[in-house]
């Protein structure tokens, strides 16, 4: 378990990984916990209307984009920093039918690549964690905002010191090594001029994407042990992560979350 250089590989590092067949096989379409029923629950509390222009930080394979398009009728703006996986996304979205309605873009969270007060609404799922620069993304959702406009983020929050194996590079990637709680997470928003109105605990999310994880690895052993091995899964060290996550819930040092913030 190697221990985190630098927030370029960490960056890099959790673009590959993100926009690798490992991640698509372990998780699915949807990339965070919650899945699309929690992004629902986020565009609501953001309060998502037809024509709304959204921009989606950390975008993946665009699953929320093209939901916030087909069930809200906003105009989306995905930005990832794996220029494969915008390249998959965008297919995804032309063969939806949703290439007016829907863009990706490579573009780093701590440079995003539009203008000031281009989107009405920002979201961004279980990704803020993982910035290295946490104010400096934050300082940029506030800049591409418009005034009153609103951000909504869904991530992984922590009730204090994690054990040494969740601050390796993997756990940084698995958007558990650099979690905060809740207060500090709004304490920086806050500083960005994004003044949180509204939070959630959604814990059991988590715990559920835990129990997914899991169900999918034991089946693919049985059925597609061969697909585990082309996309280099490590069986074990995902079944080790799984473990010390679901451990440190039940503590009460992880937990996962709903926050919504207002551009002052």
């Amino acid at each position: 378990m190697r221990p985190v250089s630098g927030p370029a590989e960490i960056k890099a590092c959790c673009a590959a990984s993100y926009g690798s067949d490992a991640v698509a096989l372990l998780l699915g379409e949807s990339y965070h916990p919650g899945g699309l029923a929690l992004t629902r629950r986020l565009a609501d509390r953001l309060g998502l209307r037809p024509g709304t222009p959204v921009l989606d930080v950390a975008a993946g394979p665009g699953a929320t984009a093209r939901l916030l398009a087909t069930e809200y009728g906003a105009t989306v703006t995905g930005i990832d920093l794996s220029e494969s996986t915008v390249d998959k996304a965008g297919a995804a979205a032309t063969a939806a039918g949703l290439a007016d309605a829907v863009r990706f873009r490579v573009g780093d969270a701590e440079r995003i690549p539009l203008p000031d007060g281009a989107v009405d609404a920002v979201v961004c799922e279980c990704a803020f964690c993982t910035f290295p620069d946490k104010a400096t993304a934050a300082a940029e959702l506030a800049r591409v905002l418009r005034p009153g406009g609103r951000v909504g983020i869904t991530d992984v929050v922590t009730a204090g010191a994690l054990p040494a194996e969740l601050s390796t590079l993997a756990a940084w990637v698995a958007c558990v090594a650099d979690a905060r709680p809740v207060a500090e997470y709004a304490a920086i928003l806050d500083r960005a001029g994004l003044r949180v109105g509204h939070t959630e605990a959604h814990d059991d999310a988590l715990l559920t994407m835990i129990d997914e994880i899991e169900a999918r690895l034991r089946l693919l052993r049985m059925t597609a042990a061969d697909r585990l091995a082309a996309a280099g899964v490590d069986v074990a060290a995902v079944l080790r992560y799984t473990a010390l996550a679901r451990r440190g819930v039940a503590d009460g040092l992880l937990g996962y979350a709903l926050i919504v913030a207002e551009k002052r």
